[in-house]
């Protein structure tokens, strides 16, 4: 096929020996098989920003740590020398967080480098040699259901012992292979500890996974890993090795919602009572008081 003009720098720099096929399309990236060092590989291309349709990154990129002062500053200004900056910084998210996800044991695709904008990694293949299905694409017995979402699990656990949270995990970004789940699509990696939205993105991500699985284990529906596994993290009790239960201690105290009514209510009383004495002061008119309420001990 015809080389792709982004990767047309790699083939002459001899990193990619071949464009083989396309491999998908996405909102975020295009997608190459290609053969590289003697063996087939992906290489994803980056979209420009502008060309992109991935919605809210800010809630995504809240918390990276930019170590180079100059490059911070030009992103905050929003320069075209910044901009560039936050192009470079979000594909390197998804390089980063995979080199940090595989020396934490999570399977993700073996990244061979980032060059101009084109991640090269690992093509990830069934039993037979094919391009590995998405999650999406496969059904299961119960039993293999439970097994795979407990692998799952484990894997969420040690991305969080990393200190990052997917943040767009779903069945549609989940790869299988003859060993299991493999998960892939990175660029948004959240900072656990530096990101107010961590908790919600986390329970969002265990929700999608569970829900997929559920459809061939329902009993899945009844686990509470997302608050499991928050509590640990905020405790700082988190050991990527440990086994999780999917139990959690849930507050299940009814609200006491007629102290919360009175409340209301006397704070509006209140406010009603010290609009009406403003009025009556601009008017030099003494205020009409309602039965019960008293002067103010200064009057």
């Amino acid at each position: 096929m015809k080389t792709p003009k982004r990767l047309q720098p790699l083939v002459e720099e001899g990193i990619i020996d071949e464009v083989i096929s396309p491999l998908m399309s996405g909102k975020e990236a295009d997608v190459f098989i290609v053969r590289s060092a003697g063996e087939l590989r992906c290489a994803k291309i980056y979209k420009d920003a502008v060309k992109r349709s991935f919605k809210k990154a800010v809630q995504y990129t809240e918390g990276r740590k930019v170590r180079n002062s100059r490059r911070a500053r030009a992103m905050e200004k929003g320069s075209k020398f910044g901009r560039k900056q936050q192009e470079e910084t979000w594909q390197n998210a998804e390089v980063d967080a995979l080199y940090r996800l595989a020396r934490a044991e999570v399977r993700v695709p073996q990244p061979y480098g980032c060059f101009d904008g084109v991640l090269l990694m690992e093509l990830v293949t069934d039993e037979d040699g094919d391009v590995a299905p998405r999650l999406n694409d496969v059904t299961m017995s119960a039993e293999q259901a439970r097994e795979d979402h407990a692998l799952m699990m484990q894997y969420v656990l040690r991305m969080l012992a990393a200190g990052l949270i997917h943040g767009d995990l779903s069945e549609f970004n989940i790869l299988v292979d003859e060993d299991g789940p493999v998960i892939i699509d990175l660029p948004q990696a959240v900072d656990a500890a530096g990101n107010n939205n961590a908790q919600s993105m986390l329970t969002r991500d265990i929700r999608n996974v569970t829900e997929y699985y559920a459809q061939f284990a329902p009993d899945l529906l009844d686990t509470h890993y997302a608050e499991e596994l928050w509590g640990l993290f905020e405790e700082g009790d988190l050991n990527p090795e440990q086994t999780l239960t999917g139990l959690a201690e849930l507050d299940t105290h009814e609200a006491d919602t007629d102290s919360v009514m009175a409340e209301i209510r006397a704070v509006l009383a209140e406010e009603e009572a010290r609009q009406r004495r403003l009025k009556a002061a601009e008017s030099d008119e003494e205020p009409e008081r309602e039965p019960g309420e008293g002067y103010d001990q200064g009057a």
